[in-house]
């Protein structure tokens, strides 16, 4: 606990003296780094959750009392947001939303199924939530590479894998994109490319059964809602996002520098 009283007086140093030059600061955060590397390799989760959430309340909740108090009194997101749950592609980060801005729905490969009352309860619990209680004004639907849902869609059962329990009836979803992308031979020759190309697909997919949702209906003919698409490359550090309107836009990219 000592290391731990000391690392959180160094966050409170670097909160505080602003004034403080880039050697003394980057001293000061391998310091940090070094009293926080586990001894001999070893990983404590709780030390980990313990750390972030000190790292949250000094460079965070206490340096911005006011906007954190605001938050405590109700919240006014503007997006709501269907991404996978990756560990990788978290959009807090990705797309640096603040608490308060984005409500969030994450699953495997970012699937927003059709609209069904027997089924899939929790995703249309979370778009009528949303739609009209919070009053959001945007739907992002953002897919990524490398996503093994979209893999696992593109190649089960033809590689004849056993079956997950829960797995392949959700990617299931997905199907549609799949025999898109296969019927028009899209993506290139290789298994890699395929799963790029459908997981841009899947994202144009869920845009779509988004559309069946009454909520979503009723404010996209209000005119108080917008739909968008999204597909992050965290291989080359690249954003491509698409609107919907009567039709699916051509993407924006957002290169690399």
């Amino acid at each position: 606990m000592a290391s731990q009283l000391a690392i959180q007086r160094l966050k409170n140093l670097l909160s505080e003296k602003e004034e403080l030059d880039d050697v003394a600061a980057a001293k000061i955060e391998k310091l940090m780094a070094e009293l926080q590397r586990p001894a001999n390799g070893h990983f404590d989760p709780v030390q980990r959750i313990v750390d972030g959430f000190i790292n949250f309340r000094v460079n965070k909740f206490e340096k911005y009392p006011d906007y954190y108090k605001e938050l405590a009194n109700g919240q006014s997101p503007k997006f709501l947001v269907f991404a996978c749950s990756d560990s990788r592609v978290s959009p807090s980060h990705i797309l640096s939303f603040q608490p308060g801005e984005a409500f969030m729905a994450r699953n495997i490969a970012n699937m927003v199924p059709a609209f069904n009352q027997l089924k899939y309860a929790g995703v249309g619990a979370v778009i009528e939530y949303a739609i009209t209680q919070l009053q959001v004004t945007n739907i992002l639907v953002i897919g990524h590479s490398r996503c093994g849902g979209i893999q696992r869609l593109m190649s089960h059962p033809e590689d004849n894998s056993v079956p997950f329990d829960f797995i392949d009836e959700w990617v299931k979803i997905g199907l549609p994109a799949k025999a898109k992308v296969i019927a028009n031979g899209q993506g290139g020759t290789t298994f890699e490319e395929q799963c790029e190309d459908c997981a841009r697909e899947a994202v144009n997919l869920s845009l779509t059964n988004l559309q069946t949702y009454p909520y979503v209906q009723k404010a996209l003919a209000e005119k108080n809602l917008a739909l968008r698409g999204g597909y992050y490359d965290f291989v080359h550090g690249v954003l491509e996002l698409w609107d919907v309107e009567s039709h699916i836009s051509p993407p924006i990219i957002v290169p690399a520098p």
